[in-house]
């Protein structure tokens, strides 16, 4: 009853606020690259805390620094018109700085194996990086394209819907096809189905009302749909990989009903560099 409720608080109050953020288009989305730091922020936290329950980290400041850059950087290439080139600038900037400060600043009272645990290290900090500060930014990429506005609401329609309408079908018609995958065993066949086929219905319905952005035979909308859905999908249970092996429930304690910031947009993160991709192709190049 509890995940029933707060789904309805996202559908009535969430989904019209995120919308709201989005259709606020001055100064190439301002706005919406100010609430994608806040939280590239707080992810990062959820993502350091978890990793830190069976690794010895990095310093959290460093490591959030490291993070953070790189939606700030979507912003100033996004507000002064500089190539999305400088994100990936910027990441390897955040690269070697993690790995100077691992080469000249080791954690203290591992004199006697200084660098047993570097490579752990190293590698939580750079894939906190990339989750929760790189991927979001192909969010910010799309801040920058004509009709962005129809573009990235397509996007997040297509990943609410999926997710959304996975939880109904797989509670609806779940029962005895259960457990395909190990991550979350309570996902099903017909919830993944349910999911994917929303999606492509969406991009359908955006190539009907929105001819001129999403131009072209049907069969690009529908794998543009597809291609999110799966995505999505993959990062719904690539979160759940997160938490079972860091043994936490949820990831924070941010969203009432949803657990942290992570629970709530381990769909998007995946599925956000994908539509990227697809949308690209199809009908910008």
């Amino acid at each position: 009853m509890k995940k029933l409720i707060a789904r309805f608080l996202i559908f009535f109050l969430g989904i019209p606020l995120i919308l709201s953020v989005v259709i606020a288009d001055a100064y190439q989305h301002l706005v919406m690259h100010a609430v994608l730091i806040a939280v590239t922020i707080v992810s990062a936290h959820e993502m350091y805390n978890m990793m830190s329950a069976s690794i010895r980290m990095q310093p959290k400041a460093a490591v959030m620094i490291a993070t953070t850059a790189l939606p700030v950087m979507g912003l100033v290439c996004a507000l002064w018109d500089f190539a999305f080139e400088y994100v990936t600038y910027m990441m390897i900037v955040a690269i070697l700085f993690l790995v100077v400060l691992e080469v000249i600043f080791p954690p203290r009272g591992e004199t006697d194996k200084l660098f047993e645990k570097s490579n752990a290290r190293l590698g939580a900090s750079l894939f906190t990086m990339i989750y929760a500060g790189y991927i979001i930014t192909f969010l910010s990429r799309m801040t920058i394209w004509k009709n962005s506005v129809v573009f990235i609401t397509v996007f997040l329609v297509m990943v609410f819907f999926c997710d959304s309408f996975a939880w109904f079908f797989g509670h609806l018609l779940g029962n005895g096809n259960r457990g395909i995958f190990a991550a979350s065993k309570n996902k099903s066949i017909a919830g993944f189905t349910g999911g994917i086929a929303m999606s492509i219905a969406v991009g359908i319905v955006a190539r009907h009302f929105f001819s001129s952005v999403f131009n072209g035979h049907i069969i690009k909308a529908m794998c543009l749909g597809f291609f999110t859905a799966s995505a999505s999908i993959l990062g719904d249970l690539a979160e759940s990989v997160f938490k079972r092996s860091a043994g936490f429930k949820d990831s924070g304690r941010v969203m009432p009903g949803r657990g942290g910031m992570l629970d709530s947009i381990d769909s998007l993160l995946m599925a956000a560099p994908v539509y990227y991709i697809a949308a690209k192709l199809l009908y910008i190049l």
